[in-house]
């Protein structure tokens, strides 16, 4: 065997090996119009929220069976609550 077929081969299987982990990278991003985002191939509710002409928002997200609720004031202030029902 050559030298040179030797080094086509090894490229070859270089390739072969990358490709695969360079389409695993690569995720589709969720459409804005779906309420749900794949993470690790499941479904997950997108956190709805509420922006304020102040520039505060407010977040609401689910998680099971409580709520994760993020408020921001227009001054900057970040304050969570988690609620969750028995």
């Amino acid at each position: 065997m050559n030298r040179t077929f030797a080094f086509t081969m090894l490229a070859l299987g270089v390739t072969a090996l990358a490709l695969p982990a360079a389409a695993l990278q690569a995720q589709p991003k969720t459409p804005k119009s779906w309420d749900y985002e794949i993470v690790d191939g499941q479904r997950v509710p997108k956190a709805k929220r509420v922006t304020n002409a102040d520039g505060s928002w407010r977040e609401e997200r689910r998680d099971g069976k409580c709520v994760e609720i993020k408020e921001m004031s227009a001054a900057g202030e970040l304050k969570i609550t988690r609620k969750c029902d028995d």
